[in-house]
């Protein structure tokens, strides 16, 4: 039996208190006693368009963690869709549970049942934990699900797209900070090492720069590494010298217990949410002297290789518009600078102003 809630306000919770809770639309928990599903979608906007983002399935140390993650990303994915010029809102699903035991073909169809629960106003694809397979799943079900493989007519696995944009988002820091993108030498540390994380390996790697890796998983760590000959790090990683830190595993890896230890020029990666505290970790990033580039601008390539499906454009043309991510990236840390406000200020106001427009010539 499948059942859907979407959430009321009790004693003694923290939803509409919660402070991830952030102009959210809409948050749905969805479970299905026969499958074990666990799941919860947010949607935070639908005022640019359909919320779109990725269903993310991770084994959260407890359900309030989970619910924080959805909501925190779910925003994030509003601002990632303005950002980018997408006529998308901002949308994001999690499913408690580790991917590697708990997932099943059944447990993914019945989640796309909830997704078609909601008639289009959230639209699905896949994150952390999910894979192109998950979809073909999810679609058996519903039509609201992007991500699917090439040969069903979808666009495909967005990671390397994803990747291909926090390259150039590294590559435009590195410009804006040595005067040059060239990373030839430069010592990068790439955390988390999964589909998009080791497609970055492979970017960096073939730039020259000295690539150093870490990861929860034993096994993938030594095959990315062994691959593009990467170096290892297990122990004390935020202290490591470096140029470059690049998170494409979860998020608030800047936080009050890292922040003073890193010993790096540049924060740029994949990982949505890297901020803990986005006012005050970024204030402290900015007084350091560490540049960093938004996350959420700089991770969007996937968000436009799926959305490729819905205005069907070519591969070719995803890779062209997420290279814009390069010059975007570039004029938002100089308006940072001529503002005197941090990169994520600069990036969240640019983002907001588009959906607020938006809002206001729909009324």
């Amino acid at each position: 039996m499948i059942t859907t809630e979407t959430f009321v306000q009790k004693p003694n919770n923290l939803v509409f208190s919660n402070p991830s809770y952030l102009g959210h639309e809409q948050v749905v928990f969805c479970q299905d006693e026969e499958t074990g599903l666990k799941a919860i979608i947010g949607i935070h906007s639908t005022v640019l368009g359909p919320a779109l983002g990725g269903t993310r399935m991770w084994n959260y140390e407890n359900e309030y963690d989970a619910l924080v993650d959805v909501l925190r990303l779910s925003r994030g994915m509003s601002f990632k869709a303005s950002i980018s010029g997408l006529d998308l809102g901002g949308g994001k699903a999690v499913i408690i549970g580790d991917a590697r035991k708990h997932k099943t073909d059944a447990l993914m169809r019945r989640f796309g049942a909830f997704v078609e629960s909601l008639s289009g106003r959230y639209i699905t694809a896949e994150d952390v934990g999910v894979n192109t397979h998950d979809m073909e799943m999810v679609k058996m079900e519903t039509n609201h699900v992007t991500g699917i493989p090439e040969s069903m007519g979808g666009a495909g696995d967005p990671s390397p797209v994803t990747a291909y944009g926090v390259f150039m988002g590294i590559k435009a820091s590195a410009k804006y900070k040595w005067g040059t993108d060239d990373l030839g030498g430069k010592k990068v540390l790439v955390q988390g090492v999964g589909h998009v994380g080791e497609t970055l390996v492979k970017y960096l790697s073939e730039s020259g720069a000295n690539v150093f890796v870490n990861d929860i998983y034993e096994d993938v760590l030594e095959n990315v590494a062994k691959k593009y000959n990467a170096t290892i790090v297990k122990d004390n990683v935020y202290e490591l010298e470096m140029d470059i830190y690049a998170p494409c595993a979860l998020g608030a890896t800047v936080n009050d217990d890292t922040i003073e230890k890193f010993n790096c020029s540049i924060i740029a990666g994949a990982a949505n949410n890297q901020l803990a505290d986005e006012n005050a970790h970024g204030l402290r990033l900015k007084e350091r002297g560490i540049i960093y580039a938004p996350d959420f601008l700089i991770n969007a390539g996937g968000l436009i290789n799926v959305n490729s499906e819905i205005i069907k454009i070519s591969r070719d043309e995803v890779f062209k518009r997420t290279e814009n991510i390069y010059d975007t990236t570039l004029s938002i840390l100089n308006h940072a600078t001529k503002n005197n406000i941090t990169s994520h200020q600069a990036a969240l106001e640019i983002a907001q102003k588009r959906i607020d427009e938006t809002r206001k010539n729909k009324k």
